[in-house]
């Protein structure tokens, strides 16, 4: 058994037991940084969506098990003679200090404007003390963030060089050009489907409308990743609705056409509140 008189001790403890080459788990010891990393990302998406929901048990638990990703990846790290938990708690604690001088300094705390300037300049000093040759606006955005992600970043970045739409009325007028590009592609892919550079055209193309939707949400101050969870589980909820409406009426939902299937969904939608409308 653990010592349990440290919840942290006894975690890396039991972490440690799980990693252990005679007496521990076969599972977790066929794993490494690759295979774990598909796993953190989809714990923090977890935590988020207990956040969402408001359910504070299920955020207690979601934490815990994204606390345990990190575990995990120090005692393989630990394993490998890189560094341990001790390290990333004392990197993380020192860089926390060192970008609030605001806080932990005598620097001027001023408004949340100035303190994120702050620690975007503080961010550029440690790249360029760290050797990193990259000096551009763009540069230290993480290639491994989800796209969605990094496309508003990468669209902040350059905003604060004052490249960037004066408002939302552009970006929309931006948005209606996309599509029509997008439709212009469909049509000629439905024209030939074989054609490989049409397909490619209209991935480009539904990139570009993405991308602009999501500098939309960011003019918006919408949280893209937040909206898109919302819209996932409307859906989600409607659906949902649908087969009940369909099981309601003793058939399946796949047993119908569309048109019927539509008319489920428009009940479904006024059952949620929100008519027939989006």
């Amino acid at each position: 058994m653990t010592d349990t008189s440290d919840p942290m001790q006894r975690l890396l403890g039991i972490m440690a037991r799980l990693r252990d080459p005679e007496r521990g788990c076969p599972w977790d010891l066929e794993q490494d940084f690759h295979t774990i990393a598909p796993y953190t990302i989809e714990e923090a998406y977890e935590v988020a969506d207990a956040i969402d929901r408001g359910d504070m048990d299920d955020l207690r638990e979601e934490l815990g098990d994204l606390l345990l990703q990190v575990v995990f990846h120090a005692q393989m790290a630990r394993e490998a003679g890189a560094f341990g938990f001790d390290e990333v708690a004392r990197a993380i604690s020192d860089k926390m200090e060192r970008r609030h001088p605001h806080v932990f300094g005598d620097a001027d705390r001023g408004d949340a404007g100035g303190v994120r300037a702050s620690w975007e300049e503080i961010k550029r000093a440690e790249r360029a003390q760290a050797g990193e040759a990259d000096a551009a606006a763009l540069a230290g955005i993480a290639r491994g963030l989800p796209e969605w992600q990094r496309a508003v970043k990468l669209q902040e970045r350059a905003a604060r060089t004052g490249f960037d739409w004066p408002g939302p009325a552009p970006v929309i007028a931006k948005l209606e050009e996309e599509l029509d590009e997008v439709r212009a592609e469909f049509d000629a892919v439905a024209a030939d489907p074989a054609d490989r550079a049409a397909r490619d055209r209209l991935e480009a193309e539904l990139g570009d409308l993405l991308f602009v939707a999501a500098n939309l949400a960011r003019h918006a101050g919408v949280d893209v990743g937040a909206a898109l969870r919302r819209a996932n589980h409307k859906f989600e909820r409607r659906f949902r609705t649908m087969e009940a409406l369909a099981a309601a009426d003793g058939t399946r939902l796949d047993d119908h056409p569309l048109e019927v299937q539509d008319a489920y969904w428009n009940r479904a939608k006024a059952a949620d509140g929100h008519g027939t409308g989006g």
